[in-house]
């Protein structure tokens, strides 16, 4: 009796430990105040803590006047879920402050016991703004005359830079300005031709915060942001947008109403118009003196590199994996040029992304695997990875390198693929009998034996057995040689391949289609016709610009119409990827005019 007397108490203690230590994790103490304030408006700062506290300690504030508190309220709520019953309390603690000047202050943070635990809130800034230059008087003009003038609600779009490089991203703001009531019913954004876009997530609910605009004190709300990347140099101008606005007017009462009108405001809707103006953007393109390894890279980055192992076996795989971070046009960044030894087989590199937009521009980094496997023994070396970039703060060309990589391949388990050993036996003597497979040719005590048969020997027949032999021998080593010759020539070989590599990546691409993957798709699209402009061409990738693509497919007679198309779904593809949104059906079309082009590349290029 005593030992289950003794169980239970002890159960009992541990329960009540456990429920406290629950209550004790899910207590939270909090801090809030407005963003902004008006110098001469006084304003709540509140503590809120979700259990009973005591012993409130706040620091002391010297930027404001304490005009009232702590003032403590306590509410009480329960509810009942699912057969539980839950229990809240909510403290809170409200001082009423006046700032003593302008600027922006910081509040530390305050201090709370509860339980006997001892729980800090967090800090907060507080941003005093000058007084309004206007008054009442205006509001009451504004509500006798029941329009809205620009001054009191407008929509601003802010550049961060207006003269740039190409490539160069830029900060594009859309924010609402209000001294009223007002709702936003249409939005139509500009058009950025000649941008690609990345948009910064922005939260649904837009949040309206105290701004100070020429002397004014505006309620001001981002309605979106964006970064920017000029594709080409010149003037680019970024188009008028269009906002519709509803506002909420309280109408004034006109002598001779009711003495009853005094008590009651009415209120009416206007609609207003709200737009934005063009700006234009220089945009210069980049200086002259482009190193080998750049290939279009503007902003700051580094980049490392590693290879999965320094000692393979045949037949095995080896990884090169590039990592380029930084900040800048990241996802636009051609992947560096990584070269494997003649003996290896080398696959498409495997790319994985992983950016973050904000204010300051995009943000992360790039990573790109290249994989080959090598066919022979021997120690081989990767050169040195080589990735330049145009520098935006010294305005300069800048080369990172990584590398060499060592490679040390043993012969594999899976077949004889060294350089064949050739041994001589001149003496009959060394070669031994092996199992029943070989044995010696009889050279003496043999004899012919006519037989009763049609004597073949000398025969029509005969001799068609040496002849037809010969000529076969004769037209395959023609055409053997004539494969060798060709596939000794690697462009030939690439060139004669392009097509066929070609619509092998635009089957896949159609895969993406069908699963509506866009920016996949598109980028799919990119290296089909980047990869069969290289073999067609006969130039490595990261030697092709479209300057010198329209050069070449000059030289080889092309039409211009047909050059112009192919400039031109290269131009969708990579304004498609980072577009907002894009339709299926744009897709498709792409497509279908990507195959077309193709088709009809094949039947000028001929080889």
């Amino acid at each position: 009796m005593r030992y289950m007397m003794r169980k239970l108490i002890f159960l009992f203690i541990l329960m009540l430990t456990a429920k406290m230590m629950v209550r004790a994790a899910d207590v939270t103490f909090k801090a809030s105040a407005p963003q902004a304030v008006v110098m001469g408006e006084p304003f709540r700062l509140t503590f809120t803590v979700n259990a009973e506290g005591k012993d409130l300690r706040v620091q002391e504030m010297p930027d404001f006047e304490v005009l009232m508190g702590p003032s403590q309220s306590t509410s009480y709520s329960s509810s009942w879920i699912n057969g539980k019953s839950t229990n809240e309390t909510t403290v809170t603690f409200t001082y009423v402050l006046m700032p003593k000047k302008e600027g922006t202050f910081s509040v530390a943070p305050a201090t709370i016991k509860v339980n006997g635990a001892n729980y800090t809130s967090n800090g907060l800034e507080i941003k005093v703004l000058p007084a309004d230059k206007a008054g009442k008087q205006e509001a009451e003009t504004t509500a006798a005359s029941g329009s809205i003038s620009n001054d009191r609600l407008f929509v601003k779009m802010d550049v961060s830079k207006r003269d740039i490089y190409e490539q160069e991203g830029i900060l594009v703001t859309f924010k609402v300005y209000s001294l009223e009531n007002f709702s936003i019913t249409g939005l139509k954004y500009p058009e950025f031709e000649g941008f690609l876009v990345q948009e910064i997530e922005l939260p649904q609910q837009k949040q309206l915060t105290l701004e100070n605009y020429n002397g004014r004190n505006y309620q001001s709300a981002v309605m979106r942001q964006v970064i920017l990347y000029p594709q080409r140099s010149g003037k680019i101008t970024i188009g008028s947008g269009r906002y519709d606005a509803v506002v909420r007017v309280r109408m004034s009462q006109a002598g001779g109403g009711s003495i009853f009108d005094s008590f009651f405001d009415s209120y009416r809707d206007v609609n207003k118009m709200l737009t934005t103006a063009p700006v234009t953007i220089n945009v210069k393109p980049l200086p002259s003196g482009k190193p080998a390894s750049f290939s279009g890279a503007v902003g700051s980055f580094s980049m490392t590199a590693d290879i999965s192992s320094d000692k393979v076996k045949t037949d095995e795989a080896v990884t090169v994996k590039v990592k380029i971070s930084g900040n800048g046009n990241v996802k636009l960044v051609k992947n560096p040029e990584v070269v494997f030894p003649n003996d290896f087989d080398v696959y498409d590199p495997k790319v994985e992304n992983n950016t973050k937009t904000t204010t300051a521009g995009v943000t992360g980094s790039k990573t790109i695997e290249y994989m080959a496997i090598p066919r022979y023994a021997g120690d081989f070396e990767i050169p040195a990875i080589a990735f330049s970039y145009f520098d935006i703060k010294s305005n300069s060309y800048k080369t990172v390198t990584a590398g060499p990589f060592k490679l040390h391949v043993e012969q594999g388990n899976g077949g004889n693929n060294a350089a064949p050993v050739i041994s001589n036996f001149s003496n009959k003597e060394n070669v031994k009998y092996l199992g029943k497979d070989i044995r010696y040719l009889k050279t003496k005590g043999f004899s012919f034996v006519k037989g009763n048969d049609e004597i073949f020997f000398g025969s029509f027949s005969y001799y068609l057995c040496y002849i037809i032999p010969a000529l076969l021998f004769v037209i395959f080593s023609f055409i053997y040689r004539k494969q060798i010759r060709e596939n000794s020539d690697i462009a030939l070989v690439r060139t004669k391949k392009a097509n066929k590599i070609a619509v092998k990546r635009l089957k896949n691409a159609g895969k993406l289609m069908k699963d509506n993957k866009k920016e996949e798709f598109y980028d799919e699209v990119l290296r089909a016709l980047w990869g069969y402009l290289s073999d067609k061409l006969s130039i490595p990738q990261s030697d092709l610009t479209k300057d010198n693509v329209e050069a070449e497919l000059a030289k080889y007679g092309v039409d211009e119409s047909l050059t112009a198309e192919f400039m031109s779904i290269l131009n969708t593809c990579e304004f498609a990827r980072y577009a907002p949104s894009q339709a299926s059906d744009a897709m498709d079309k792409l497509y279908e005019q990507t195959v077309d082009a193709i088709g009809k590349m094949e039947n000028t290029i001929k080889k």
